[in-house]
This record gives structure tokens, sequence and C-alpha cells, in this order.
């Protein structure tokens, strides 16, 4: 993520801080000088949110780790001061698998809980729920405090939530995936209009929170993205990179000046371009390197000194979905697909686009099979 600072690796994953949250952080300890007049106030201050912080990095590896035990990587882990993020790959295929990913990070939290609980009786400091919250009560109590918060809070059956990931993986055993999804995203988006309505409360007659308008902005956010994603992926299931790459296309060669790209870029609506000898990919000359070089060297240099020799490939029988989801930090839109070594496809995201809308149509009108072109196949 931009504006993020590398703070270290832990259990093989990266660790960021974005720097809002050192700004945050400042202005924490800065609220509190001002507020209590003293260093040990600000000093507790920043101490008590770098603690709550922990907290949710810890919940952030429960479900990196939860999701290692299903061979998902996680790209990495960034705190931001409304919380925290984990990048997967991707999320589990099974829902029995999903249900367990999405429920690790609030267990962490209910450990958290007990332990912090356990420490606390035998200090002989006791618990009270009634007098529990975020500035009174011992350090120790209020991070308790802050963890039943995050429990509860993240066990909302909404998207983001994990508990929207949690309703959806138990309604995804008795009924397809999609279906399962659109459910659960429905359930969110009328939790966001419940916080929604008592933060507009809140604003009118001071009977609510205000904050609640932003979590309900979060909480329909997050279920309209989830809902589009399930969309999205339940068009491709069984789709293979031969059904969506593009057969028609120019290429250039090493040797060809840069003039030859520009006039094909004028020509038509391919802006990205696989540099081929004899069959074989040597590069990929993309627009952004196009620019620079046309800039730096004019359109008399040949291709070879702009182009990416660096680049990933594919095999026109993977599946499509699982090609997508290895994608999204590849920063090309354009993928050669290779067999025996000769350039045979290419596959770009605006195809992909293409492909999903016409499956979608045809899908939605219910076309019988025999009346597919052949390059949508559908299983």
């Amino acid at each position: 993520m931009r504006w993020s600072v590398k703070v270290g690796r832990y259990a093989g994953i990266d660790v960021y801080l974005h720097v809002t949250f050192l700004l945050f952080l400042l202005f924490i300890g800065a609220a509190q000088m001002l507020g209590a007049g003293s260093v040990g106030a600000a000093l507790d201050g920043v101490l008590f949110f770098v603690a709550v912080f922990g907290c949710v990095l810890l919940h952030e590896f429960g479900h990196a780790l939860a999701a290692r035990q299903y061979g998902i990587r996680t790209r990495d882990i960034t705190l931001l001061p409304i919380g925290g993020v984990a990048r997967l790959e991707r999320m589990p295929d099974r829902p029995a698998q999903e249900l367990w990913v999405a429920i690790a990070g609030p267990l962490v939290n209910v450990g958290i809980v007990v332990v912090l609980g356990l420490w606390l009786l035998v200090s002989g400091q006791g618990i009270s729920l009634r007098g529990m919250d975020l500035t009174q009560g011992s350090f120790a109590g209020r991070v308790l405090f802050v963890n039943l918060m995050l429990v509860v809070f993240n066990l909302i059956p909404a998207f983001p939530m994990d508990g929207g990931r949690v309703l959806r993986a138990l309604l995804a055993m008795r009924m397809d995936y999609a279906r399962a999804t659109q459910i659960a995203a429905a359930l969110g988006q009328g939790f966001a209009l419940v916080f929604a309505f008592f933060g507009l409360l809140g604003i009118l007659g001071g009977m609510g929170n205000p904050l609640l308008l932003f979590i309900a902005l979060f909480v329909w956010i997050g279920a309209s993205q989830e809902a589009g994603a399930a969309q999205f992926r339940s068009v491709l299931t069984g789709a293979t990179v031969r059904d969506a790459m593009l057969t028609s296309y120019f290429t250039l060669s090493g040797r060809d000046p840069l003039a030859r790209a520009v006039d094909l870029v004028m020509a038509g609506s391919q802006h990205d371009f696989p540099v081929v000898e004899q069959g074989r990919v040597v590069g990929l000359l993309t627009r952004q390197r196009l620019m620079a070089a046309l800039a730096e060297h004019g359109k008399g240099a040949p291709v070879a000194l702009a182009m990416e020799v660096q680049f990933p490939t594919l095999g026109p029988d993977e599946l499509l979905d699982d090609v997508l989801s290895g994608q999204a930090s590849r920063p090309t839109g354009l993928t050669p697909v290779i067999v025996n070594g000769q350039l045979v496809g290419l596959l770009t995201w605006e195809n992909v686009t293409e492909f999903v809308m016409i499956r979608t149509a045809l899908k939605a009108t219910r076309t019988p099979a025999g009346s597919v072109p052949p390059v949508l196949r559908t299983p």
C-alpha cells in the first residue's frame, strides 16, 4: 500500500505502518498533553494506542496464519488508524475453510481477553464490566475492554467485517456461493442503513453517535464490493485463459523504431505490445515505457531500448479465476499466453472485462449452449 513504512517481517509476512497511523499517534500524544497537561498522560495515551493496535496486528495474523493452513499466502499486513488490513492472495475456495479464516481473527481477540482477565484476577484487581471504558481503570482493563469491543464489532454479520464472511461461509454450505454472498451483502447493507439512521439522530437530536455515519458508509461500500466480486467470480467459474485471451493483435520486433509503435497506437486501440523474435516473446513494450522512451530518446530509438525483459507468462488452459487472483500485484496489464515457447495470445484486463460482460449477458438471457460462440465455451 502506498505511503506505508515497513516495520518488520514476522512469520514470513511483511508488516507496514501507514503514514496516517504515525500522524494519528502524534495527534493522540498532543491531545493528551493539552488535555491533561502532563507528559505522563501523553505517554499513557500513546502506549494505550500502540497496545490496541498491537492487538489489531495479532488479529490480522490470526487471519493470515489460518489462511496459511490452506496453502494461501498473505502478501502483507498494513496498520491504518481505522484498523488493519491483511492482503491474502485469495480467499479459500471451500466454505468451511473461509469460515475458519474469517473467525480466526476474532478468536485471537477472545484469547487476549481471557489472558488479560486471568491477569486481572490473579493480580487482585478484579473485573467489573459495568466500570469498563476506554478512559477509566487499569491499563490492562482498558485493553481488555477494547478487545471485547473488537470481538463484538467484527462479528456483526456485515461485510467487510469478519462476521459477514462467517455468515457467507455458513450460507455457502447450503447454497450457491454467489447467492450466499448476495444474502450476506444485503444483510450488511441493512445494518448500514440502521447505523446511518442512528448516526443522523446523533447529528440532529443528540440521541446517537455521529461516528455511526462513517461506519454505515464503510459497511455499505464493503458489502457492495463483496457482492460485486462474488458475482464476477461466479461468471468466471470454469473459464480458462484461452476463453478470454486476445488472438488478434500486433507485435513488434526489438529492431523496430519506436515510431512503429506510435503508428500502431494511433491506428487502433492496442497500447501494449509483445516484442517477438522468431515466434518467441523477448519483451513487452507498455504504453508507460513507450512514452518515457519517446521523451528521452525520440521516435528513432529501437523498441529493444524501451521494452520490459522480465514479465509473467500464462498457459491457455490455466483457470482464469486462479490467474486473476495471482495477477493482482502485477505491474503490467498485458500477459503473453505461451504454448511450447510460441506466442498464441495475449491476456489483458480490458478483454477479461469484456468477456465477463458477454458471459453475464448470455447468462441473463439463458442462451442455449449451442448458440454460444466457440470462444465462450460455457461449461
